[in-house]
């Protein structure tokens, strides 16, 4: 049975390319994972890694014996979480990062039903837009709005989320509507994270430059500045929809509404997600399947 000792360190040190990241990842000390892979290679009586001040990589030697161990790990993986999804008790702690009114309506309600079946597990949202070191935040996943960088991180589309345009009626009242989305240049404009606005009609995009009154990078307060009449809004249809809802917002510039982009999971790596967040994870794809 020791042939299995270190094993795991192993794997982990190759797949987060550093010893504190590894053990970060393993819940346990640096110098336990460094006293487990000096065991293995003298066991073995080979290198594992070629060590620098930068980063820990697998040595060639080591790289046909870290697929096998892969392997062994994943079997080991899939035995346990068979043995839990048995009779699942989800318990400790799932941190997720998020941002903008969408996590913060929507994905913290779908959490919250997702853990009234789990009176164990505590759940923390950090509504954050910076970036995320999954490893050393200890974030599970993180809700993201937009075109993804290609990051080498993992992605499951949540809803896609058409844009829309709004005023309000005292607003509209005081400067007219415009009737098309050039003649923004001539109307204040509630700016959020982005003053080029992207509008489509019969297959062509049309891109406008706006300015306004207001700025923030705070969907709520973009609202609210709307709602009190300090200019037009082209955000998300859903930030908007109460608004609309309610008539204390008026659509504007309907025919012109863009496709959006779209809000997304991203997480690290499918191997070191743990099953309260693979669960969660499902959970929320489901959740927003039919969402409108």
């Amino acid at each position: 049975m020791n042939s299995f000792d270190g094993i795991i360190e192993f794997v982990a040190v190759a797949e987060s390319q550093g010893f504190s990241s590894a053990a970060k990842q393993l819940g346990c000390s640096t110098s336990h994972i460094s006293r487990q892979i000096s065991k293995l290679e003298k066991r073995l009586g080979v290198t594992l890694f070629a060590r620098s001040t930068r980063q820990v990589s697998l040595t060639d030697a080591a790289q046909v014996y870290y697929q096998r161990c892969r392997e062994l790990v994943n079997g080991l993986e899939q035995a346990n979480e068979g043995l839990k999804t048995q009779q699942i008790n989800l318990s400790g702690t799932l941190r997720v990062s998020a941002a903008g009114a969408f996590a913060e309506e929507h994905v913290a309600a779908a959490l919250m039903a997702f853990s009234s079946s789990y009176p164990e597990l505590t759940i923390e949202m950090d509504f954050n837009s910076r970036f995320v070191n999954f490893i050393e935040d200890g974030i599970d996943f993180a809700i993201r709005y937009g075109e993804l960088k290609d990051s080498g991180l993992m992605a499951r589309k949540l809803v896609d989320r058409p844009m829309a345009a709004a005023a309000s009626y005292d607003y509209l009242s005081r400067y007219g509507q415009p009737t098309h989305p050039t003649q923004l240049k001539q109307h204040s404009c509630i700016v959020t994270n982005n003053e080029h606005w992207v509008f489509e009609h019969n297959n062509n995009t049309i891109t406008t430059r706006v300015h306004g009154r207001w700025k923030s990078n705070n969907s709520h307060a973009a609202i609210s500045a709307c709602e009190q009449g300090l200019g037009i809004a082209y955000m998300p249809k859903s930030s908007l929809s109460k608004g609309l809802e309610s008539g204390s917002l008026i659509p504007v510039l309907e025919d012109f509404w863009g496709r959006g982009s779209s809000s997304w999971i991203v997480y690290q790596n499918q191997r070191f997600l743990p099953l309260r967040a693979r669960l969660a994870i499902d959970y929320l794809v489901k959740y927003f399947s039919d969402w409108d």
